[in-house]
């Protein structure tokens, strides 16, 4: 039997091999699925610098920023400064359904990208990123992502909501005419409003020893951060995908209900994402301004954690 395929002028490779150590599936799901739904997915992705989760068998699942040695001369790229390398890299944009296939004979599984659009300083969105403590049920994620509904209406916002493709959900506002740093210090003020409302259930504490059984509100993601783009699998047993759910069939879901496999049959030939996402909204003013006085959840962490050190050198058992 054929392994390999052209498709769009793309040449796959090895198409019924397994994808990856423990992934329950091969690389042509893995494919099949991302050309179903590249007309769903590519304007999610295009003009934004990408970055990628790849997986190879016999070798752990890594990220990718830098464009793969080898790319076609049309695969466009775009150059940004990465902190982690210390250099300048070349992230692809993936602005049609070739390069989304030929990142998929890559085996590039998961499509990470920010807000912000090459040449635009201002994000198009924030995410308030809800992640459940080990071993919870997802029950507590749903009430954490109705908390957070709750405290947007009351700012006058609105937002769809998607699975992270991993434990736990996304919560996203598309926004308009406000700065990195103002969107970024806005998703603090929401998620500590969030934590406020009832915080035996949600928390905004960084280290994950301190959070107990509540759910995190990650508010580190807007801003400059990167999201899991709708559509896009993840690298978990079987590549359960991010999908979009309406508010009223929250309660409903589970993580891995949809996958690459099951993809088409629950999501439809529609576009449910774009559907769901209202339209741009402007941040209230008392939003940032309050945002504006919250730390950053990961400095914070990092100068406690500093703190914590110097008591334990000193002797002294630090205050919880």
């Amino acid at each position: 039997m054929a392994t390999d395929e052209e498709r769009d002028g793309v040449r796959l490779s090895s198409l019924d091999s397994p994808l990856g150590d423990g992934l329950g599936v091969t690389k042509r799901d893995l494919v099949d699925h991302l050309d179903a739904f590249a007309d769903r997915l590519v304007p999610l992705l295009a003009d934004r610098p990408l970055t990628v989760k790849r997986v190879r068998p016999g070798a752990q699942p890594f990220i990718q920023r830098d464009v793969p040695k080898g790319a076609p001369e049309w695969v466009r790229t775009v150059p940004t400064w990465s902190d982690r390398a210390r250099r300048e890299v070349h992230q692809v944009l993936v602005d049609d359904r070739r390069t989304l296939l030929w990142l998929a004979n890559q085996r590039a599984v998961e499509f990470h990208v920010p807000f912000s659009r090459v040449g635009e300083e201002q994000p198009t969105g924030l995410v308030l990123d809800l992640d459940p403590p080990d071993g919870a049920s997802f029950d507590v994620v749903v009430r954490t992502a109705l908390l957070c509904r709750q405290v947007l209406a009351d700012a006058g916002l609105a937002a769809a909501v998607k699975t992270s493709g991993s434990t736990g959900l996304h919560v996203v506002v598309p926004v308009h005419g406000s700065s990195a740093e103002d969107v970024a210090a806005a998703t603090r003020a929401l998620a500590a409003r969030t934590e406020r409302m009832d915080p035996a259930l949600a928390t905004t504490v960084y280290v994950v020893a301190d959070r107990g059984d509540r759910v995190f509100v990650d508010s580190t993601r807007s801003g400059r951060g990167t999201i899991a783009a709708a559509y896009s699998p993840r690298v978990r047993a079987g590549l359960p995908v991010s999908a979009p759910v309406s508010w009223a069939a929250l309660g409903e879901v589970r993580p891995g209900d949809v996958t690459v496999r099951t993809a088409a049959e629950h999501l439809g030939d529609g576009d449910p994402w774009a559907d769901a996402l209202p339209g741009p909204q402007e941040l209230p003013a008392d939003l940032v301004e309050e945002g504006h006085t919250i730390p950053i959840a990961r400095v914070q962490a990092m100068h406690e954690g500093k703190r914590r050190a110097r008591a334990r050198a000193a002797g002294a058992d630090p205050p919880a």
